[in-house]
């Protein structure tokens, strides 16, 4: 019996026991579907996709790739923040960190008549020394801010040439910022006019290298005109301009249009610009051309709104009076016309004559200054000679002055504005009388009539009653003289052909003799720095080729050097050595390798351009060294 009972008993506790375990059993599942799921639940709104989640009894597996190990440890604190954290077991991995990419290599240059300041990253294989130095000679003794770092980088394709170029037109732009990338050189500059402007962006571009993007924004500014002037005359009909400013191309339209109605003949030029004192400048200008024309001829001056206009001396007085009358009713409300019929002028030149009183200077072609005629009193004497000498040299001015106290009110003005206009001029003259000045001359300003007569008309006032008789020069003009390309290299030539070139025996030191005939080829190089030459080494075949090759190309750089320390701007040279690979005569003697030990400039043409036509055609410069004897080896020879 009472086995039976404890048969029974352990049935019991044996079937409660399977029971608990059962119970466990499922429990735990529970347990690990709710963490599974409530994990993946909340990493999925972490936007963790990328996390995978699985369970081994109470714990809680996290796999996967995180994309950094920022990442990784967000997943992780999501999982321990749902179950506790030493159940939630890492087994996630992390992406290997990409190559730390090279930075992006870049220079800012900014040019102004202060100096040169550059900043930017560059690679270190890049010679920073030979950068600065470059900087430096275009900088021409102004101040050179050097903010450049470098980085320890592969140099970027096409980088060198870029910058180069970019070195290359900061030479030539004196007002510029030029940022410079491995394929893109942005440039920004200024010029004084639309013509420079052309010219530049043309010469800019010829020197784009292959494969370089370039972005050119070369402005050219109105000018402030001060005064605003307009000078209009007519003689024997035919209309001429001294002076033509406008604020736009259509007043232009309007202004010539007038004028060739008034008997303008050909093409003029007016100049665009700021300062003009009415939106109605270009109909009142109109209207007084028109005006003079109906007089039948004279002058008409505009100098802001003051408008003056000087009939002929022979125009009946009931004709002048009409036509004043409707030209000061026809302008405009701000302008206020003076009119003048003048008395015939007799113009003696000489300050002593028996006419009206007069006063008159002289430039000569050699830049004396002679002052003669009348003068009010000593201390306007002082003055005016004063003012000469300040203007064109103390040892140029020769006064032969004498006074007259009975001289018009305003007289020293009208000497100080006449030697103003004086200074325009090459060389010419100018007679002041109390009712009119004359100005003749020649000059090699293309603006000097138009700035005489803005001159003559701000200074004058009211007595604007002047003439303005001035030939422009080309030859006298520095900048339309500077020399072509051409005449650089024969300029150079004839130098050369005066003088030689000459090295010490065996080395690429430039004899002491040398030197006059560099300070003349650096006196045309001034001139000559948009022009890209190359400056060739050869030698004759003495001795070993690579000796020679070296011994050509360390003679080629000396010349270089030299011309740098005359303070020639050499951006556009290239030294090159060619040893004896080219002669240009027998070496077999002693005369042919004589002329083949030489240096030469070439010129450099534009890779597009070049022909054989033009390749045998290009001028060259040479100089046959003058070598000292020596007896020594064959390499000294050369």
């Amino acid at each position: 019996m009472r086995l039976s009972s404890s048969i029974i008993v352990f049935s019991v506790y044996v079937t409660a026991a399977a029971a608990a375990v059962l119970v466990a059993s499922f429990a735990a599942e529970a347990i690990e579907r709710f963490s599974t799921h409530s994990i993946s639940k909340a990493l999925e709104e972490g936007e963790f996709d990328w996390v995978h989640v699985s369970s081994d009894g109470l714990q809680v597996r996290l796999s996967g790739t995180a994309p950094t190990e920022a990442d990784r440890f967000r997943a992780l604190s999501v999982a321990g923040s749902i179950v506790d954290a030493h159940r939630a077991i890492d087994r996630m991995e992390v992406q290997a960190g990409a190559e730390i990419a090279a930075p992006r290599f870049s220079v800012e240059i900014l040019r102004n008549g202060d100096g040169i300041s550059l900043i930017g990253l560059i690679p270190t294989g890049t010679n920073r020394d030979q950068v600065v130095t470059k900087i430096e000679e275009i900088a021409d003794g102004t101040h050179v801010t050097d903010m450049l770092e470098s980085a320890d980088h592969p140099v970027p394709e096409g980088w060198e040439s870029a910058l180069s170029f970019g070195l290359d037109a900061l030479g030539s732009l004196p007002r510029s910022k030029i940022s410079v990338d491995a394929d893109l050189v942005a440039i920004t500059a200024i010029s004084n006019s639309a013509a420079e402007r052309e010219q530049l962006e043309a010469n800019l571009l010829q020197r784009v290298p292959d494969g370089l993007e370039v972005m050119l924004d070369i402005s050219a500014p109105r000018p402030v005109i001060t005064p605003f002037t307009l000078r209009y005359l007519i003689n024997d009909g035919v209309g001429s301009f001294d002076a033509c400013s406008a604020d736009s191309q259509t007043t232009i339209d309007q202004i010539l249009t007038a004028a060739r109605a008034s008997g303008l003949q050909g093409d003029a030029e007016c100049v665009i610009g700021l300062g003009n004192p009415s939106p109605k400048w270009g109909s009142a200008v109109a209207i007084g051309v028109k005006a003079l024309a109906e007089i039948g001829g004279g002058s008409i001056t505009f100098s802001d709104a003051d408008v003056t206009l000087v009939a002929l001396d022979t125009t009946p007085q009931a004709l002048f009076d009409r036509v004043a009358g409707e030209l000061e009713t026809d302008l405009p409300d701000v302008f206020s016309l003076h009119a003048v019929l003048p008395d015939p002028v007799e113009i003696d030149g000489t300050g002593e004559g028996q006419g009206p009183p007069e006063f008159v200077a002289t430039r000569s072609p050699e830049g004396l200054i002679q002052l003669r005629g009348r003068l009010t009193d000593e201390r306007v004497r002082s003055a005016v000679e004063s003012y000469a000498r300040a203007r064109f040299g103390m040892d140029q001015v020769y006064a032969a002055t004498r006074l007259d106290a009975e001289l018009p009110d305003g007289w020293p003005v009208r000497v100080l504005a006449a030697l103003e206009a004086l200074a325009e001029l090459n060389h010419g003259s100018i007679v002041v009388q109390p009712d009119f000045v004359e100005v003749r001359g020649t000059t090699g300003h293309p603006e000097a009539r138009a700035n005489i007569s803005r001159i003559l008309s701000e200074k004058l006032g009211e007595a604007e009653n002047f003439g303005v008789e001035v030939t422009y020069e080309e030859t006298l003009d520095p900048i339309a003289a500077l020399p072509t390309t051409e005449e650089c290299v024969d300029g150079i030539n004839a130098v050369l052909a005066e003088t030689k070139i000459t090295f010490a025996p065996g080395a690429a030191t430039i004899a002491a003799g040398a030197g006059r005939t560099l300070d003349k080829i650096a006196d045309i190089m001034r001139d000559c720095q948009d022009v890209k030459m190359e400056i060739a080494g050869h030698t004759d075949s003495q001795g070993r080729e690579i000796m020679n090759q070296n011994l050509s190309q360390g003679r080629a750089e000396a010349v270089l050097s030299a011309l740098m320390a005359r303070r020639v701007l050499t951006s556009n040279l290239e030294a090159k050595g060619y040893g004896e690979s080219t002669p240009i005569a027998d070496n077999d003697t002693e005369e042919g390798r004589e002329a083949n030990r030489r240096i030469e400039f070439t010129l450099i043409l534009p890779e597009e351009e070049p022909t054989e036509e033009a390749e045998s055609a290009t001028p060259t410069a040479v100089a046959n060294e003058t070598e000292a004897t020596a007896t020594g080896t064959d390499d000294e020879q050369n």
